[in-house]
């Protein structure tokens, strides 16, 4: 087990950075086992107020859509299915042309969707995820949301037990004021050999629990995750590359080995110094100081490995497609 060393915000969550909120559509039903999750950066418009930000592919096996044009954020962050992608972006970009009519007449938007593969636990060639699933997660955007086997993360898998959303935040004070660091995961992958927590307890209990059925904890580190950071400090873009960079540090403290089929993207940004659409004169901005942002990557790191086991600490276990299984470690342990 890993050692707090900082405070966490109120929620423990992303949600504790100030405006960002997190919202769910979960499809459980038999063989479909999947959804969508939306992140709201902020409660005002996104396309007329972008937030700066950043992406680090630290293993680029994923179909994600918009991570190359990220500099700034001007549409909600939607997680789902590998092969939901093309319905979530395309209903992404309606929900945005309703609201701004500026889209396609000057420019056109990024939408953001970024994805995990979850065929194991659910029936993934059906396609299941509509575009009023899609709707619905981006309106039941909240503060408070649950995590786990919920949205996105209904079908994933993490170290071969369940894994699913996952968030944590951590909390620092700078020059008299208080700021947030905040993360949430969509979990997907890792070897139950190489899980931080692993032991002969755990074993022997899966072991009880799974019977002959021991070989669906076997096979190759090919599954994904999804790592987002959000703060309030004021971090350029280059900043925040480099603390989606930190994120693999987090990944591997609990036992990822970047396995070649798995994706492992970490995307983070900033609701300070936010950029309008229509801005037409010089601006100030406040940037933290470089010589003292290793505080920064410290906290993110904590923030995001706590996500990654609260991912499987608040998911139930879950059986579906060909009827497989994937065991909740809270109920192990």
């Amino acid at each position: 087990m890993y050692t707090e060393q900082y405070t966490k915000g109120l929620r423990n969550s992303i949600a504790d950075v100030p405006g960002i909120s997190v919202g769910h559509c979960t499809l459980d039903n038999a063989e479909i086992q999947t959804g969508v999750t939306a992140l709201l950066p902020h409660q005002g418009n996104c396309f007329e107020n972008k937030c700066v930000a950043a992406v680090e592919v630290i293993n680029g096996f994923g179909k994600s859509v918009g991570l190359m044009q990220v500099a700034e954020l001007e549409t909600p962050i939607l997680l789902t299915n590998t092969l939901s992608v093309g319905t979530a972006s395309d209903t992404l970009i309606k929900y945005m042309l309703k609201d701004n009519l500026q889209i396609g007449a000057q420019g056109t938007v990024n939408p953001l969707v970024l994805e995990c593969n979850d065929g194991y636990l659910n029936d993934i060639r059906g396609q299941h995820v509509k575009p009023e699933n899609v709707f619905a997660a981006i309106e039941n955007a909240s503060a408070d949301f649950l995590q786990g086997s919920v949205g996105a993360g209904r079908g994933m898998s993490a170290y071969k037990l369940k894994g699913g959303i996952g968030s944590a935040s951590r909390l620092l004070h700078k020059d008299g004021s208080d700021y947030c660091i905040g993360s949430l995961v969509l979990s997907n992958m890792g070897r139950l050999k190489d899980f931080s927590h692993y032991s002969c307890e755990l074993e022997h209990k899966l072991q009880q629990q799974l019977a002959k059925r021991l070989s669906e904890l076997e096979g190759a580190d090919s599954g994904s995750i999804i790592m987002i950071i959000a703060t309030d400090l004021p971090l350029d873009a280059r900043q925040l590359k480099r603390l989606a960079k930190r994120s693999v540090v987090a990944l591997a403290k609990t036992g990822s080995q970047l396995g070649t089929g798995s994706g492992d993207i970490c995307l983070a940004f900033s609701t300070a110094n936010q950029i309008s659409h229509t801005q037409e004169v010089l601006s100030e901005v406040l940037r933290y100081p470089e010589n003292q942002i290793d505080l920064v990557f410290d906290t993110a790191i904590e923030s995001l490995q706590q996500a990654i086991i609260n991912s499987m600490l608040n998911a139930q276990t879950v059986q579906g497609h060909q009827q497989h299984c994937r065991i909740s470690l809270k109920e192990l342990i």
